[in-house]
This record gives C-alpha cells, structure tokens and sequence, in this order.
C-alpha cells in the first residue's frame, strides 16, 4: 500500500512543503514518483517520517536527525529507544497536569503553595544549546531571565500576541496583499515589536531569523499551520521591514 504526499501531509499534520523539504535534505525519499510527477510513500516511508516527527519534537535539527537516521539503521531498536523516550515525555507531562491541579485546588482553597509543586515537569530550557549555539549565550540568559520573570498571565499574554501576529499574516496572504504593501509591513512591525520583548533586534537578526522561519520546518509548520506559504511572506516581510527601518 502506498499514499500520496497530500495524504501522507494530512495524516502527519504537516505540510507537502515540510515533506517535499525532507526529501531536498535527503530525509525522505518518496517510495516512487509518478508519471504525473506525484510523490508517494510505502509504508516503510511512514515508518521513516514518524521516526523524523519524533526525532522533531525531541528538539534536533535536520542534520542531526540525519546523523541518527545514518546511524541508526536497525529499525525496531530505533523505535523502542523512541517508545522509551515518549514515555519518559508522558510521565513529564502527566507530573506537569499534576502539578497545575494542585495549583488549582490550593489557591481556590487558600492554601500555601510550595515552588516544588508549582513547577513539578515544567522545564523551559529544552532549547538553551540551540539558541545559544544560532545566538550566543548572552542571548539564552537574556531571554531565560526574562522569561522567569512573567507570571502566568504574562506568558500566556505573550505567546497569544505571537499566535495573532501569525494568524494576521495567514490573513494578509489569504487577501493577496504583498510583502511590501502598507498592512504587511505593518504586521511585521508588530513581529519585531513583539521580537523586542526579550532582545534588541538587529538588521541582520531580523532578516536572519525570517530566513530561518523558511528554512526551519518546525517554525514553518508553525506558520503554514494557518494558511500555507505564510512563513515565506513572513520572511520577505521582515527582510523589507529590516532594510526599510533597522
């Protein structure tokens, strides 16, 4: 049995760019392309891309996710290492359900909160050897402080203005406007607004990070979620935005 790369996109929730980026990178091959020029993929394929999906939310990027795939070639082992893994990952999470729960029910109940059971499973520093490696440390601690220092709601605050900021993009592509047309310039000025909370945007950090929204598929999915080939607007958004005002 074989499916094609729309198919195999819907299944996944992920996208024919992602998947078609995958194959340029040499991760996955379709199992044969058609006459037509379609892509499709056995199940050896599928087997392949969960194992990338997987290898994606564990954080490592595509070359490393090659190097494990290269040397990784017993299929079944890799895949327990990978069942380990997710059920280490679901034992952090339940902890993390726990620990809102008890936060619930102690500040409802006027009881005094305990720190260790405030932030029991939660650990936001998944990426520090990322971003110190693309940034420097400066960045990370940077970043890391102030992140530390929002409460609750400002957090949530801060990743909703990011979400409409993304969804205001979809928007604009769903509309035709251009990169440089006056709306989408101004939604990436809300981009770089938004970038300001946690460093001092650059020129060269602005237009490299769109770069990166393109080139990353963890922060294209992240934007093509809402409309595909919105990470590319993004980009040549913020890159005429940097020139024009950086």
């Amino acid at each position: 049995m074989e499916w094609s790369i729309q198919e195999i996109a819907r299944k996944a929730g992920t996208t024919s760019r992602t998947l078609r980026h995958y194959g340029e990178r040499g991760l996955l091959e379709p199992s044969r392309i058609g006459a037509n020029g379609y892509r499709y993929y056995d199940q050896a394929a599928l087997v392949r891309l969960q194992r990338i999906l997987l290898l994606r939310e564990l954080g490592l990027s595509l070359p490393a996710i090659a190097e494990v795939l290269e040397g990784q070639r017993d299929t079944p082992a890799a895949l327990r290492t990978h069942l380990l893994l997710l059920e280490q990952e679901r034992e952090r999470i339940g902890r993390q359900i726990e620990a809102v729960r008890t936060t619930l029910h102690k500040t409802e109940n006027g009881e005094e909160l305990m720190a260790e059971e405030v932030f029991d499973g939660f650990d936001h520093t998944r990426y520090e050897e990322e971003v110190t490696e693309r940034w420097g440390r400066d960045a990370y601690e940077k970043g890391d402080r102030w992140w530390r220092s929002l409460d609750a709601a400002g957090k949530k605050a801060f990743m909703d203005e990011q979400d409409g900021i993304a969804r205001a993009f979809a928007q604009a592509l769903g509309d035709g406007l251009a990169a440089d047309s006056d709306e989408v310039q101004a939604i990436a000025g809300r981009q770089v607004a938004w970038l300001s909370a946690t460093t001092t945007p650059s020129r060269q950090y602005v237009i490299g990070l769109g770069r990166m929204y393109v080139d990353d598929p963890r922060f294209t999915e992240n934007y093509d979620k809402h409309g595909e080939g919105t990470a590319v607007l993004v980009r040549d958004a913020m890159e005429i935005y940097a020139e024009r005002n950086l």
